[in-house]
């Protein structure tokens, strides 16, 4: 299979879909691999490392589209990429779909056969694809928080661990999840006073067994958001459902009854948000203003570490990637039953439930096609 990644062109993405190492193990397995000349440099990667490896480096994306059967990406293709898709090609990207109907909908048209990574999924309902850049957002999420509180950065002046004689910064996490997780492994190690909402009980007990009396849990409800979300400097949004879009658990009002300065930050805005005044940010511009309430919503948060976030990335998403490359699209599908999930769109069809439902499109089983 002739295999092809790209340049990221989303503002400040600097993640690329393959390194040089999976070049090496594209070949080794016998497939061709093309990589548009700069589009491992944001992340440390030379094109000399890529040629090193067997790849064909080409000056402009427009070559690796015409001659790859498979383009590995990081991010959704833009709306300047949708003419470059051929009939059939299969796309093995993050495209959460279900908050971009403009986007499904252009690679309908042109029949991609569209696997997405946020939707592969075990058997236990874990996302291995997802997992990595989850870590990093959760991780990332307190990093930037903790900027946005400082006064010329707009927040109200607060330091997250405070000092002695003052109090500590009161972070709120909504959802027990992998972001949830590691947001709170930063909040907590930042000294800050942490409370994590969820509606898994088994998770709030996991997270309580794990940092015990340094963090209060709270099951989820409409009361305890509001009464926490009030109380909060830093607010973050770690609420996923794979596939659809993320609930809105933090309204308009919420944000009035904060003080002034606080700060939100969205980890779920590429799935919609789960704050009503969520809109996607970039690192260039991240972060606005709404009632008074500092929103940190960017898109592709990881991409501002992305030397960590693609090794951490391709760690994860080779070995289905060279599973579609030597057995074809079909046929790894009916081998691996994860993979299957992370099919979206095949043939002119959405083929994931959850994104058909997010997306008021009718859904046809990936199996029936198949069959």
């Amino acid at each position: 299979m002739n295999i092809g990644t790209i340049r990221e062109v989303k503002g400040h993405e600097y993640r690329v879909g393959l390194t040089p190492c999976c070049v090496k193990e594209y070949r080794e397995h016998g497939h061709e691999v093309a990589v548009e000349s700069g589009a491992g440099a944001g992340a440390g990667f030379s094109d000399a490392e890529y040629a090193a490896a067997g790849a064909r480096i080409v000056e402009n994306r427009e070559e690796v589209f015409d001659s790859a059967d498979m383009v590995v990406k990081v991010k959704e293709p833009l709306p300047q990429e949708y003419d470059l898709i051929r009939e059939g090609q299969i796309l093995f990207t993050y495209l959460h779909l279900a908050p971009a109907p403009d986007l499904a909908r252009a690679l309908l048209a042109r029949n991609a056969r569209a696997v997405a990574y946020e939707t592969i999924e075990l058997a236990d309902r874990k996302l291995p694809c997802l997992k990595p850049m989850s870590e990093i957002a959760g991780r990332l999420s307190v990093q930037e928080g903790a900027k946005y509180l400082e006064k010329p950065f707009g927040g109200r002046g607060v330091l997250l661990g405070g000092v002695p004689g003052v109090r500590r910064g009161r972070v709120v996490i909504l959802g027990a999840g992998t972001v949830g997780t590691n947001a709170c492994k930063m909040a907590v190690g930042i000294g800050a006073d942490v409370t994590v909402l969820d509606v898994n009980a088994d998770r709030l007990e996991y997270l309580d067994d794990i940092f015990g009396a340094r963090i209060n849990t709270l099951y989820s409800t409409p009361g305890n958001i509001e009464s926490a979300v009030a109380d909060a400097d830093l607010v973050i949004g770690a609420v996923l459902i794979p596939g659809a879009s993320a609930p809105k658990l933090i309204r308009r009002e919420h944000l009035r009854r904060m003080r002034p300065g606080s700060v939100i930050v969205d980890v779920a805005v590429d799935q919609g948000g789960c704050i009503e005044t969520t809109r996607p940010t970039t690192h260039e511009n991240p972060v606005f203003v709404e009632e008074g309430v500092v929103h940190y919503c960017v898109a592709n948060m990881p991409g501002a570490v992305p030397e960590t976030s693609t090794v951490a990335l391709t760690s994860t998403t080779l070995k289905y990637g060279l599973l579609i490359a030597d057995q074809g699209l079909e046929k790894a599908s009916q081998l691996s039953p994860p993979l299957a999930r992370g099919v979206n769109l095949y043939g002119g069809h959405c083929v994931h439930p959850s994104v058909a439902q997010s997306l008021g499109m009718a859904y046809t089983s990936l199996e029936s096609l198949l069959s």
